[in-house]
């Protein structure tokens, strides 16, 4: 058995132009940004790596694990690991005045920290007939943690309701900040917002427009019509508010409307600009619809939604990279990266410099030529290592490709 050793990976910046930038708006400056390498849970590294704009994109690299501390989750089996997502989102939001877009399971937006936006379906039904949405706060809150987030069986940590840890949800007496944006492009803000929409009046907790339902029992929805099959009775094991058909939007009777925003005035967009509010009551628990809800009130770009590869987003534009407080001029360059050290006696490690191509696969080969790994959605900006104390010592090969680039590394393993 080798001695295992730390190495540290130096990183060596090519000479950027820094500069500020007065076009720099809310959906690139919002980001909480790890510019150290801190780490979260599973020593994974936290927050969001890196943001890049273009004119009309931002994107987002993540592994959408946060830096404050999460877990445990009781009775939820499920572990957080690196997603390596590169969420898009369009720096021109516009309306949709066609069929809306419905807001489906799994994420939903994304919030600044990098984790995954879920909206208030747990994906499953009562008997599995399709017809009584189980409401996640309801049904797996207990699972959630003291941050009330949890991670889905594919170790996307995420959350349904109000993400509490990510900023003061306790601070009523100020408009709340930008925590995340949606997947149409509409920023979402925290619980707190001016009375007005016209940025006039005193701070308030925003407050949603869908209530519990006056009803016995569940054989009629919320439009009125008949339920194709009957709930579960309404008692103490399944009260109101457990299914998501226990609600009905009545419109104008709170802050918010169907998609849970408004379009208003915020500190952020002085000219006004579409927003989703999360919402709580005064207890700060969370109130549904939670997040956005129902429908997204905007156009939805594709990448980020439908499917397991959703949220990989490749870039194909030339980008400027943001690091919180100034710009990086660069263009999406090659596969560009460093692998410390070599030879490697246990562990290697990889960075990919923030100027190269992303979603890159990584094959690990022997000197024969056999594939002995793969990885998958491998991003700039991000730290990885690669346990070699499985291997005997010889030559191995790292074949790295993003579209049609491609880079080889070779590599040699010591005792």
């Amino acid at each position: 058995m080798r001695t295992k050793k730390l190495f540290v990976l130096v990183l060596i910046i090519s000479a950027f132009s820094f500069k500020t930038d007065a076009q720099l708006t809310p959906e690139i400056t919002s980001w909480v940004i790890n510019s150290t390498g801190a780490t979260g849970y599973g020593g994974i590294e936290s927050n969001v790596q890196v943001v890049q704009y273009s004119t009309d994109n931002v994107y987002i690299s993540c592994t959408c694990v946060p830096g404050y501390t999460i877990g445990p989750w009781a009775g939820n089996p499920n572990t957080p690991v690196n997603q390596n997502f590169v969420y898009k989102i369009t720096r021109n939001p516009v309306q949709n005045t066609g069929t809306l877009t419905s807001i489906g399971l799994g994420h939903t937006g994304v919030w600044s920290n990098g984790v995954s936006v879920f909206n208030a379906d747990d994906a499953q039904t009562y008997n599995m007939q399709g017809v009584w949405h189980q409401n996640a706060y309801f049904f797996e809150g207990a699972s959630f943690d003291d941050c009330l987030g949890h991670p889905a069986p594919n170790g996307e940590y995420h959350h349904h309701v109000n993400p509490t840890c990510l900023y003061n949800d306790a601070d009523s007496l100020v408009h709340s900040p930008i925590i995340g944006y949606s997947f149409d492009g509409f920023p979402i803000y925290g619980a707190y917002g001016f009375t007005n929409v016209n940025g006039t009046g005193a701070i308030k907790r925003m407050t949603p427009s869908y209530h519990i339902r006056n009803i016995t029992d569940r054989t009629t929805l919320p439009d009125g019509s008949t339920a194709g099959f009957a709930g579960p009775a309404i008692n103490g094991t399944y009260p109101l508010g457990a299914y998501i058909q226990d609600y009905e939007y009545i419109a104008a009777s709170g802050d918010l409307d169907e998609h849970n925003g408004r379009f208003c005035i915020t500190p952020e967009y002085p000219s006004g600009t579409y927003a989703y509010f999360v919402t709580i009551d005064a207890a700060l628990n969370p109130i549904y619809p939670y997040t956005m809800c129902g429908t997204y009130y905007g156009v939805v770009q594709a990448g980020n939604t439908g499917g397991p590869n959703s949220g990989h987003n490749t870039i194909t534009e030339t980008t400027t990279v943001y690091n919180g407080t100034s710009t990086i001029n660069e263009i999406q360059s090659p596969i560009k990266f460093q692998l410390t050290p070599n030879p490697v006696s246990d562990y290697a490690f990889l960075y990919f410099d923030p100027s190269s191509l992303n979603n890159i696969k990584g094959e690990l080969y022997n000197a024969n030529g056999q594939l002995l790994t793969t990885i998958m959605n491998l991003q700039p900006g991000i730290n990885y290592s690669f346990d070699f104390t499985m291997y005997p010592a010889g030559n191995y090969y790292m074949h790295f490709t993003s579209g049609d680039e491609e880079a080889v590394q070779k590599i040699l393993l010591i005792e």
